[in-house]
């Protein structure tokens, strides 16, 4: 898969299948139009690429947005490079760019930069300064600048439409499972392990300290995990949250990893998330404390 991170564009990727989105997760209802999309480059023998913007453009307008993203831009990029793509384009989200009219983004984007023959995107999607660009406006001008807008039907679980929306609620429930399978894989936290004040240590269940960065908060509480690196891959416990048994005031994802006791500070981590198993809660002294965590570790 080639990465643009501008809109040079080699040769071979143009007169392309195109899927145009934030892919915020890569759920399955975004794994549904990439689907199609590819089906569409097969048949028309068209190369298939992506674009996508970074930041996500509400964090873009909003900048006291802080916890908001189900993947990384990382992460997203290494779950795109798992679907066959050609290409992704990575378009930079800033104020110029958030200034170009519907019509001057189907202009300079579709038309003169992968010069699209087929595009695709979800029912919702919405595009150009203010947002008034819609699947409308596509297949007004597709005329114009000679391409073909393919909407995606949306994919239901029961009655509601799967969307980040949706997956970013259930994350802040604590629904985990349900999350993993609107995902298709375990939503996993990425992040480096930064020092800690070594409580964990000291009370006999060593944990590693990470910051969730800009990842929507899940539930705050214990959760059954699986954590991996490059050289291990091991189940654990992890707990989000304050710390209200010794009065903490910043957010912390600390995770203990069975049968690893060694010092990991400033190795990155995958955590996924598993299952959810209790809120959080403030104890009445360090040995209710422990108790509590080695039941949990039973638990898990």
């Amino acid at each position: 898969m080639k990465i643009y991170k501008n809109l040079s564009i080699i040769k071979k990727h143009k007169n392309s299948v195109v899927a145009i989105g934030n892919f915020d997760g890569l759920h399955l209802g975004h794994q549904k139009v990439i689907k199609q999309a590819r089906l569409k480059s097969k048949k028309q023998k068209l190369p298939f690429g992506i674009v996508t913007f970074e930041p996500i453009p509400v964090m873009f307008f909003n900048k006291r947005i802080k916890n908001y993203r189900i993947n990384s831009k990382i992460q997203k990029i290494d779950q795109l490079k798992e679907l066959n793509l050609d290409f992704l384009i990575i378009i930079k989200f800033n104020k110029k760019f958030s200034k170009l009219s519907p019509e001057q983004f189907i202009e300079k984007i579709i038309f003169k930069k992968s010069k699209c023959k087929y595009l695709y995107v979800s029912n919702n999607f919405k595009f150009g300064y203010k947002r008034r660009g819609n699947i409308q406006t596509l297949k007004r001008y597709s005329n114009k600048y000679n391409y073909k807008t393919m909407i995606a039907s949306p994919l239901r679980k029961k009655t509601k439409v799967i969307s980040s929306t949706m997956i970013r609620k259930k994350i802040s429930l604590g629904k985990i499972v349900e999350v993993n399978r609107l995902l298709n894989r375990n939503w996993t936290i990425n992040g480096k392990v930064i020092k800690g004040e070594k409580r964990g240590r000291k009370i006999g269940f060593p944990t590693c300290n990470i910051n969730i960065q800009d990842y929507i908060v899940p539930k705050l509480g214990v959760y059954g995990v699986m954590v991996k690196n490059k050289k291990f891959k091991r189940k654990g416990i992890a707990n989000i949250g304050y710390r209200p048994t010794f009065n903490g005031q910043s957010l912390l994802l600390e995770v203990n990893i069975f049968g690893i006791n060694k010092n990991l500070y400033n190795k990155e981590l995958d955590v996924s998330f598993i299952k959810f198993i209790r809120a959080e809660k403030k104890f009445k002294n360090l040995e209710k404390l422990k108790q509590q965590i080695r039941a949990d570790i039973k638990k898990v």
